[in-house]
């Protein structure tokens, strides 16, 4: 379907991107209990340990390449620069090559020098292509999310996700059997890196994936760039230079807001191993703990990726066009729906804690520390969601800079915490320490950024009906939840169905909350992915008043005035365009309905 049939269509985009980013982690948690199963706690604080270095290393190569690449990218499509949309295309894949091979070398070669844990080294050395095949990956998906189409990005994470699972468990059990006859780490070792293996088959298959999908679009990418000819072809040199002046910065903000987990996975293990003399097999079981709880808090977090990642190129095209005001009402109603589900999902996660580590990971020995780390660790539910999300708002209007500096105001303060608490207090609260670095980090960040966007955009987010009410709700359906969760297993006995029974409340709970106390009207409900279904169910259930008939004899027929002055406001515009704004016309009139974006279909 056209764009122009959707009225800021990033609300229904970043929903298909956050219901695909759900999925994928719950597949990600659905599959750490098997893994778990198979390598125990220790094994997984191998494994752990050897992603989280991956993973700083992939946000310095490749990791901001689809954000930043669809920025730039976006801005050239507002004013439907197409040739040189794609030449910044091909040069970001001659970026990522060289970069991504770089970093690759360097993981496999240098794997001792990024972990603290000598079991963790053999995981992270298979895990260094993928960091090659990664950067590539993420230029296709930029591509397509530069033309506010989330679709192709959706179905290629759950894909990678779902062989990830799959190749993981199975080479995680075939070397761990392998291993049998060897010393109990070493072949702890030998399935993390199973566990490895599995991430590059899903990563390749993703990739796959995205370029067979890019090849089938090549016909009309070719076409819409004959037809630009009315705009000066940027040189390759230029381009470069607008890639490496908006990625670095891009890379350095998601470098520092990510490397938090990374250095304090370094702290919390040297100063353990190293000051306290703990073991290192009980190191890396408390890691795998930690990982445990950082793992279920991040499945709510999806929801503001993605619809940071929704909002990159609107708020890039409203920039780039002097539309401030459209950019602000984007960031409102990004901040309300993404802290509609951020709040709920903070005092649910805290409330039911330990019922959903017994599903997720029943090995008895560690439940109640995982539970008791992810009940603390749900209010970083709402603070990360926000620093996502407003992260996101300052690259798009070009501040690039500012969240740079906040992460490492933010990075400088929890670090101290976290290593003054561990060295200087009883050791044997070290897990509760680190979880309590990560709150203050994502709270430093929450803070830091809200102040630069008001000082930048000019932007104050609205409190009541974003905020206040939703807390309130969330609070109310928190105590049902968890009544309900007591009272069904005291008398069945049955976790699962306790915990089905009580979520299934909590959320009818909450939705009749929030429609009587007026969090949302009717048109922001209907904006909502499936927002027609949700109305439908609020009339049924007495919540709201069915809709007035579209028209009828003595009515008004309400649809027709608002297309008719839609129409007229469209003809004041195209009047008041003069024949030197050609270029401006080409952005402000509405999408040609025969617009060959078939990909933007949703």
């Amino acid at each position: 379907m056209p764009d122009n049939k959707k009225k800021d269509g990033f609300i229904m985009q970043a929903g298909i991107l956050a219901a695909a980013g759900i999925i994928v982690r719950i597949i990600g948690l659905l599959y750490n209990s098997p893994m778990t199963a198979i390598l125990g706690d220790e094994g997984i604080g191998y494994y752990n340990t050897a992603y989280n270095a991956y993973t700083i290393v992939l946000l310095i190569s490749s990791y901001s390449i689809p954000s930043a690449i669809s920025k730039v990218i976006a801005q050239k499509l507002a004013v439907r620069e197409y040739r040189n949309a794609h030449r910044i295309f091909q040069c970001a894949f001659i970026y990522v090559l060289a970069v991504g091979g770089i970093a690759s070398l360097f993981v496999f070669f240098g794997a001792g020098l990024l972990v603290k844990i000598d079991h963790s080294i053999l995981a992270l050395r298979v895990l260094a292509p993928t960091i090659f095949f990664s950067g590539i990956l993420g230029v296709l998906r930029g591509y397509f999310q530069a033309h506010k189409s989330m679709v192709q990005t959706s179905v290629s994470q759950i894909l990678e996700q779902i062989l990830n699972a799959v190749g993981s468990i199975l080479m995680a059990y075939l070397l761990m059997n392998a291993a049998a006859d060897r010393e109990k780490s070493e072949g702890l070792s030998w399935g993390a890196m199973g566990g490895a293996i599995g991430t590059g088959i899903g990563v390749l298959a993703a990739l796959l994936f995205m370029a067979g999908v890019y090849r089938l679009n090549s016909g009309m990418i070719k076409k819409r760039i004959e037809k630009d000819a009315g705009h000066k072809e940027e040189s390759y040199g230029a381009v470069f230079k607008m890639i490496i002046l908006v990625v670095t910065p891009f890379i350095l903000s998601t470098f520092i807001y990510n490397a938090n987990t990374f250095i304090n996975q370094n702290v919390y293990q040297w100063i353990m191993i190293d000051v306290k003399k703990m073991a290192d097999t009980q190191v890396a079981a408390y890691t795998g703990v930690i990982g445990k709880a950082v793992k279920v808090s991040n499945i709510p977090i999806a929801l503001a990726s993605a619809m940071a990642t929704a909002l990159i190129p609107g708020i890039s095209g409203d920039y780039a066009r002097k539309n401030l005001k459209g950019a602000r009402q984007k960031v409102a109603k990004a901040m309300k729906v993404t802290m509609l589900i951020a709040i709920p999902a903070a005092v649910g996660l805290a409330v039911l804690a330990k019922p959903v580590m017994l599903v997720l990971y029943p090995q008895k020995e560690s439940i109640d520390l995982s539970s008791a780390l992810l009940a603390a660790l749900s209010v970083s539910v709402i603070f990360y969601s926000m620093s996502t999300l407003s992260n996101a708002v300052l690259q798009s209007i070009g501040k690039l800079n500012a969240p740079v500096i906040n992460a490492a105001i933010a990075l400088v303060l929890q670090t101290a915490a976290l290593a003054g608490a561990l060295w200087g207090l009883d050791a044997g609260y070290g897990t509760y320490y680190y979880i309590v670095a990560i709150i203050l980090y994502s709270f430093l960040m929450c803070l830091l950024n809200g102040v630069s966007i008001r000082r930048n955009l000019g932007y104050r987010q609205e409190a009541d009906r974003t905020f206040f009410r939703p807390a309130l709700a969330s609070g109310v359906m928190g105590g049902a939840a968890y009544g309900v969760y007591q009272g069904l297993y005291l008398l069945f006995h049955l976790n699962i169905l306790a915990l089905v029974l009580a979520v299934a409340v909590a959320v009818l709970v909450y939705f009749v909350l929030i429609i009587r106390m007026g969090v949302l009207t009717r048109e922001e409900l209907k904006s909502l992915p499936k927002g027609h279904m949700l109305v439908h169910f609020a009339c049924k259930m007495k919540l709201m008043r069915p809709e007035a008939p579209s028209s009828g004899k003595g009515k008004p027929d309400l649809r027709k005035q608002k297309e008719t002055s839609r129409k007229k406001q469209v003809s004041k515009k195209k009047k008041a365009v003069s024949g030197s704004d050609q270029a401006l016309r080409k952005y402000t009139d509405p999408v040609d309905e025969n617009a060959e974006d078939f990909w933007l279909d949703d």
